[in-house]
């Protein structure tokens, strides 16, 4: 039979051992531990630090862009305000809630395209306008006899710009009511999108820029098909 004394001993002994060992197995678990999150965390910084930049790439405007780009831009944000005030207009006078749908889905999608149109420009350092011919929001002509197809050659350096419509047609529709403003509305936001096609496919003809070039193939799309339903709702209508 063992005395206390060295009973006592080994227990102490073993303990300090199972210690040691206990140590040296925490030891080595942190410095795995330690790498593993050593590595999730760079892994993390990595994903967190490209997504900017990758957005903000994606959302940068091509610097790359032709004279062609800048008439596009500068042209398109003329027709597009106008279109954008006659959309306006339905959204009071249209007695067809048809229309008045349609009004606001093309103010919707018009509005921001301005806006982006107009962030180009001042990215490529070029003037939001042409020149002061343009007039911004000016539909005037010296004809009242006028017509939106007569407007295509517009006194915008020269060059043309299809489907805007007269100050005296613009104030025609205006004072419409009823079935006839829906009826003008429709008839005249056709020939003014079919104005916007063929600058659109202009610049998808003569165009470099990729993000002018991108928009020019959505307005063919989009607008074609506002076309076609527009077509159907004069047909409806009767």
């Amino acid at each position: 039979m063992s005395s206390p004394t060295r009973s006592a001993t080994r227990i102490g002994a073993f303990g300090a051992a199972a210690g040691l060992s206990l140590l040296l197995a925490a030891c080595g678990g942190s410095d795995t531990g330690s790498r593993d999150m050593s590595s999730m965390s760079s892994s993390g910084s990595s994903s967190t630090s490209s997504s900017p930049a990758t957005s903000a790439t994606s959302a940068a405007v091509d610097a790359a862009h032709n004279d062609q780009d800048v008439m596009f831009a500068q042209q398109m944000i003329v027709h597009h305000q106008s279109a954008v005030e006659m959309a306006k207009m339905a959204a009071t006078k249209a007695s067809s809630q048809e229309v008045k749908t349609l009004a606001a889905s093309i103010e919707s999608a018009q509005a921001p395209e301005i806006e982006e149109m107009t962030s180009w420009l001042t990215a490529w350092g070029e003037p939001v306008s042409a020149d002061s011919s343009m007039g911004g929001m000016d539909h005037s002509s010296s004809d009242p006899a006028m017509t939106s197809s007569s407007m295509s050659s517009s006194a915008m350096g020269g060059s043309s710009m299809p489907g805007m419509m007269s100050e005296e047609q613009m104030t025609q529709l205006n004072s419409a009511t009823g079935a006839d403003f829906d009826r003008m509305f429709l008839q005249m936001m056709t020939e003014h999108h079919k104005g916007a096609v063929t600058m659109a496919q202009t610049e998808q003809q003569q165009g470099q820029n990729i993000q002018a070039k991108e928009l020019a193939d959505s307005i063919v799309t989009s607008q074609s098909a506002e076309i076609d339903q527009m077509n159907q709702m004069l047909t409806a209508m009767g």
